[in-house]
C-alpha cells in the first residue's frame, strides 16, 4: 500500500490476518487491540509498522450475551437457545413445544424466524416449516405450516399437533423441524433444520426455543442419490436399527380405542376413534384405511365388525362404535383383535398393522383390557401401537 510518492506504509502480518471477510457475526477476541494497533498523529502513532502502544487499553467489548441477542426467558416457559458461526448464516427459528400426557398429544407452536438465508433472485424467500418425528415414516407423520411470501423474517404463529404420543415416544423419538423455501417452478429448497430430542420436554410444561438453524444432517447414503432416495435410505436404516432390538416389531402407526363393558346391556362396547401416523401403502404416499375387529376365539365367525373406508389419509378419524353381547365372566377368556387395512379396488387389501387386547397381551394392551374388566360402565380410551405382525386368523380374511 502506498501513500505519497516515496512514502511506503507497511502492514504487519498480524493485522493482515485479522481481517475477517466471512459473513456472519465476529466473535469477540480477547486483547483485540494487539491485533489492530491504533495509529494516530504524533511520534507514538507514526506510519511505521511498530507494535501497538502499551498504554492503550483494549477495545471495549460487549458481553457475549448482548452480541447473541439473548432474551430474558418468561416465567411460564423455559428458553433454549444457542449460536454458532455456521448456523447464523441460515437464520434463527422460534417455537414452543408442549407434551400433554393426559391427552397423549404433542403441541408444536411455530412462532417466527429471523434472518433466513435468501433463496430467490429478489434476495428474499418463501419460507414454510415442516415437522417429522424420527424414527418413523416421514410421509405418515409430516406436519406443515403455511407459506409466507417474500420475507426473510416470517411470522407463522401456527399450532401443529401430534396425536397418540406416549411416554415411550418422549423417551426415544426426535422432532425434526425443517425450514424450506417454496418454489412453484421447481423443487422446494432446503434452508436449515433443528432436531429436538423429546426427552428434553417435561409433561404439561411448555418449553420455549429460539435456536439457530443448522445445515442438513448428512446421511450414510451416497451423495449422488436424489432427496427421495436419501429419505427412503434414512427410513430403512432406522427400521433396521429398531429391528435389532430384542423382540421389537416394526411400528405401523397408532390407533385410539375405547373399551367399556355395559352392565345394563350385558356386552362390550368397542369404540374405533381414530388412527395416527399410519404406514403409506399406495403409490401416492397415502392409504385408504379401514378397521376390522374380531372377538377371538370366534367359533361361529360372527364377531367381525368393520368401519367405513377413509380415502387418501394417514390420520383417519372414524368415531364408530361396535357392540359385542357377552357375559363379563366369558369376556375374560376372549381376545379382542383389531387390524387396520388399506382398501384396494380389484385386488386383495393390504395389511397396515394390528394389535390384540386380552389377558395374553403385553404392556399397554393387557392393562387396557384388564382395566375394562375391572371397571364396568367406565369408558376407557387408550392409544395402542400397530405392529407389522399379522394375526394368523386375519391372514385368510384380508379380502373381507
Amino acid at each position: 500500500m502506498r501513500g505519497r510518492r516515496g512514502d511506503r506504509m507497511t502492514i504487519n502480518i498480524q493485522e493482515h490476518m485479522a481481517i475477517n471477510v466471512c459473513p456472519g457475526p465476529i466473535r469477540p477476541i480477547r486483547q483485540i487491540s494487539d491485533y489492530f494497533p491504533r495509529r494516530g498523529p504524533g511520534p507514538e502513532g507514526g506510519g511505521g509498522g511498530g507494535q501497538a502502544p502499551t498504554h492503550l487499553a483494549p477495545l471495549a467489548l460487549a458481553p457475549p450475551a448482548a452480541l447473541l441477542g439473548a432474551t430474558t426467558p418468561e416465567d411460564s416457559a423455559e428458553v433454549d437457545s444457542y449460536d454458532s458461526d455456521d448456523a447464523t448464516a441460515l437464520g434463527m427459528l422460534e417455537f414452543d413445544l408442549l407434551y400433554d400426557r393426559a391427552s397423549c398429544t404433542l403441541h408444536c407452536s411455530i412462532l417466527r424466524a429471523k434472518g433466513l438465508k435468501p433463496m430467490d433472485f429478489n434476495g428474499l424467500a418463501d419460507p414454510y416449516v415442516k415437522l417429522h418425528l424420527l424414527p418413523g415414516a416421514c410421509k405418515a407423520n409430516k406436519l406443515k405450516t403455511k407459506t409466507q411470501r417474500n420475507t426473510l423474517n416470517p411470522v407463522w404463529n401456527e399450532d401443529l399437533t401430534y396425536s397418540g404420543i406416549t411416554d415411550d415416544d418422549i423417551t426415544h423419538k426426535v422432532l425434526r423441524i425443517a425450514v424450506c423455501d417454496e418454489d412453484k417452478l421447481s423443487h422446494n429448497e432446503f434452508i436449515g433444520e433443528i432436531r429436538v430430542p423429546l426427552r428434553r420436554l417435561k409433561p404439561s410444561q411448555k418449553k420455549h426455543f429460539n435456536i439457530c438453524l443448522e445445515r442438513q444432517v448428512p446421511l450414510a447414503s451416497p451423495s449422488s442419490m436424489s432427496a427421495a432416495l436419501r429419505g427412503i435410505s434414512c427410513y430403512l436404516k432406522e427400521l433396521e436399527q429398531a429391528e435389532q432390538g430384542p423382540g421389537l416389531l416394526e411400528e405401523r402407526g397408532r390407533i385410539l380405542l375405547s373399551l367399556s363393558y355395559s352392565s345394563r346391556r350385558r356386552g362390550l362396547l368397542v369404540g374405533i376413534l381414530r388412527c395416527a401416523h399410519l404406514a403409506a401403502m399406495d403409490v401416492n404416499g397415502y392409504s385408504d384405511p379401514y378397521v376390522k375387529t374380531y372377538l377371538r376365539p370366534d367359533v361361529d365367525k360372527k364377531s367381525k365388525h368393520k368401519t367405513c373406508v377413509k380415502k387418501k389419509t394417514l390420520n383417519p378419524e372414524f368415531n364408530e362404535e361396535f357392540f359385542y353381547e357377552i357375559e363379563l365372566s366369558t369376556l375374560a377368556t376372549k381376545t379382542l383383535e383389531v387390524t387396520v387395512w388399506d382398501y384396494d379396488i380389484g385386488k386383495s387389501n393390504d395389511f397396515i398393522g394390528g394389535v390384540s387386547l386380552g389377558s395374553g397381551a403385553r404392556g399397554e394392551a393387557r392393562k387396557h383390557w384388564s382395566d375394562c374388566l375391572q371397571q364396568p360402565d367406565a369408558a376407557l380410551e387408550r392409544w395402542h401401537a400397530l405392529t407389522s405382525e399379522l394375526p394368523p386368523a386375519a391372514g385368510a380374511l384380508s379380502s373381507a
